[in-house]
């Protein structure tokens, strides 16, 4: 069993297909849908189309060797998949690197017969070919290249099939994947066939044939995605299973691509892109200064607002101040049970803390700021007005909604507003500023760095959420902030 490593760095050593359905483009793209990171090094350059291959040009040995060295002596590899080879020299020359370099996986996709059943390799390449295969850890050969490798005629049913494939991995030493996609009818089964040892192993992986003609490539694609997943996984019956589950995904959705008149490709990225969409998410980052400048004109109108403007430099009516700190506590009272709700919603541990905490500080923080200034001047805190039922029933509805993430965006603004504020208003203040007390609250470091907690909170979890919850979020988010704006605007 291999090391199992998060992203697997698998090498390609294949021929090339300008229309990338097969070969080395089909190799990386494989790769890379199956959680690798894929590299390659080029064999053959090969005049092909869907439709068959035009001419083969043989890069000289020694530069092969060169690009094998290039990437060895630079890269920890941790897979490697063999393709296409094309004549004995070549063979010997990868042969005589995998000897020196022993990568710890190796799977060999021995390109011997064209679609049309034609041999791609003379005797002498294909005796090379033989010899290859006792020092790889996985052979994945079509039914006539397994034939050729067991020197016997073509397997006609698949009980053959796996009988051939198992005296195949006898005689090299090796595991081999039997494929019956070549045989008739609806049913392709895989076979993975261990006879290395005294006993034999085979693991059947059924399947079902898919009308398509987008077939191009297939052999390529699904050795290079077992590479990787085995480099990932360490187990090499679940590394086939998910790569066929992979490959059917990609050959149902391949007619879709349109490419080409003949054998069309599959499509590699199809799942990947049905599910996870082709749209870079932002970083938090990202997303913080998109909603902070998403609500600049709220903002502006906030600064604008005689309340606001009134209350920081201290020329406020107290009475108007008064009746916003009274509304403000009602406000606080089912504020906190809001945030309780987002704590109990919380995905995990430390966000179910932060809120809870946070749940807390408004109460015994805030709200006891409030009353006692209210208490102080026998001002009753009465019943919440229009502004304050509309924001509370806001925040009400949202929690009622059970969306964790645009919940806790509804409540980021009563941390970054009044943070903003404070943070701002008070170097204005002076010892004797009359609501120097509410300006010290939000001015606070402690508020400041829940601020932040709250900020890094919402953002990451809008990072991390599909496009419709991230929208979702940013209008929760805004339509606070059009209430905060209502509440100052008194």
């Amino acid at each position: 069993m291999t090391a199992r490593v998060v992203i697997p760095r698998v090498l390609s050593i294949a021929g090339t297909d300008p229309t990338g359905g097969a070969g080395i483009q089909a190799d990386l793209k494989s790769i890379a849908a199956n959680g690798g990171y894929g590299m390659a090094v080029v064999t053959a350059l090969v005049a092909q189309n869907t439709r068959g291959v035009r001419s083969v040009h043989l890069p000289p040995v020694s530069f092969l060797t060169e690009q094998l060295d290039a990437v060895s002596d630079d890269v920890e590899i941790d897979a490697v998949k063999i393709g296409m080879l094309g004549a004995a020299p070549v063979v010997a020359a990868v042969g005589a690197w995998l000897e020196r370099v022993s990568p710890p996986v190796v799977v060999l996709d021995p390109v011997m017969v064209a679609t049309s059943g034609d041999r791609l390799l003379d005797v002498d390449a294909e005796q090379a070919l033989r010899e290859l295969a006792h020092h790889v850890d996985l052979l994945t050969p079509n039914l006539p290249e397994l034939a050729i490798l067991a020197e016997e005629p073509p397997a006609t049913d698949w009980d053959q099939a796996v009988a051939q494939a198992r005296r195949v991995s006898r005689r090299y030493g090796v595991r081999v994947l039997a494929k019956g996609g070549h045989l008739g009818g609806a049913s392709v089964p895989d076979a993975l066939v261990d006879a290395r040892g005294e006993t034999v192993a085979v693991v059947e992986f059924p399947g079902t044939r898919i009308e398509t003609t987008n077939t191009h490539g297939t052999g390529c694609s699904l050795s290079s995605a077992i590479a990787t997943r085995y480099a990932a996984s360490g187990e090499w019956a679940d590394a086939v299973s998910d790569s066929k589950r992979w490959l059917t995904e990609s050959i149902r959705h391949g007619s879709a691509l349109a490419v080409g008149r003949g054998n069309g490709p599959v499509s590699h990225f199809a799942g990947l892109w049905n599910r996870g969409g082709s749209t870079t998410r932002p970083t938090a980052e990202e997303v913080a200064s998109d909603w902070w400048q998403h609500i600049r004109d709220t903002r502006d109108g906030i600064d604008g607002l005689p309340f606001v403007r009134g209350l920081g430099d201290g020329t406020l009516a107290r009475d108007r101040f008064l009746a916003y700190l009274a509304q403000d506590a009602l406000y606080l009272r089912d504020y906190a049970r809001v945030l309780a709700e987002a704590s109990r919603l919380a995905p995990t541990q430390e966000e179910q803390v932060f809120w809870a905490a946070s749940a807390q500080g408004a109460l015994t923080g805030e709200l006891q700021l409030h009353e006692r200034w209210l208490a102080a001047h026998a001002v009753d805190v009465g019943v919440p007005d229009a502004t304050t039922t509309a924001y509370l029933d806001h925040l009400l509805a949202t929690a009622a909604r059970g969306d964790y993430r645009v919940l806790t965006a509804a409540l980021l603004p009563c941390f970054w507003l009044y943070h903003d504020l404070g943070s701002r208003l008070h170097p204005l203040s002076h010892p004797d500023h009359p609501f120097l007390s509410w300006l010290d609250t939000y001015a606070d470091e402690a508020f400041a760095v829940a601020t932040r907690a709250a900020i890094t909170t919402v953002t990451e979890a809008a990072a991390a959420a599909d496009d419709a919850t991230r929208t979702a979020m940013r209008a929760a988010f805004q339509a606070s902030a059009a209430h905060e704006f209502a509440f100052f605007d008194r």
